[in-house]
């Protein structure tokens, strides 16, 4: 069960979850199977806390870093209606943390010795550095390339 602000309980329903993630999804390249999933993922995160009923705001909460792993403006799109946010400032602060998670994943990858793209850095004693990725031109560099 799903308590709500109002004082009322429904039922929790993975449907309710979808919808809601949809609209906030609306036009951007998430599959209705991505949606599925992650709706399974949500009501995975409420079910194991083993809680007869869940307050709405804790389902919000499973929702958003699911969606911030699916989609960053899907994820901006549902957390500013669902924290309410009021000006521009909230939407720079949200997309500053935004970006520190990036620069944290582009540091933590460095530290095991590899690019942003998970090939290996050049001369880094990483674990894996018998087996990285060899090295690969990107799809404008291989169509510049004159065919032979």
């Amino acid at each position: 069960m799903v308590g709500k602000r109002s004082g009322v309980t429904e039922p929790f329903t993975r449907d309710k979850i979808t919808r809601g993630v949809r609209r906030a999804c609306q036009g951007r390249p998430v599959t209705e199977d991505q949606l599925a999933i992650l709706a399974q993922r949500v009501e995975d995160t409420i079910r194991a806390r083993g809680c007869a009923e869940v307050p709405s705001h804790e389902v919000g909460l499973a929702i958003l870093g699911p969606l911030r792993e699916l989609d960053e403006v899907a994820y901006l799109r549902f957390a500013s209606v669902y924290r309410g946010f009021e000006s521009l400032t909230d939407f720079e602060e949200e997309i500053a943390t935004l970006r520190s998670g990036h620069a944290d994943g582009r540091r933590a990858g460095y530290a095991r010795g590899e690019l942003p793209d998970g090939t290996a850095v050049p001369g880094a004693a990483g674990p894996d550095l018998l087996h990285a990725r060899p090295e690969r031109g990107t799809a404008k560099q291989e169509q510049r390339t004159p065919a032979r």
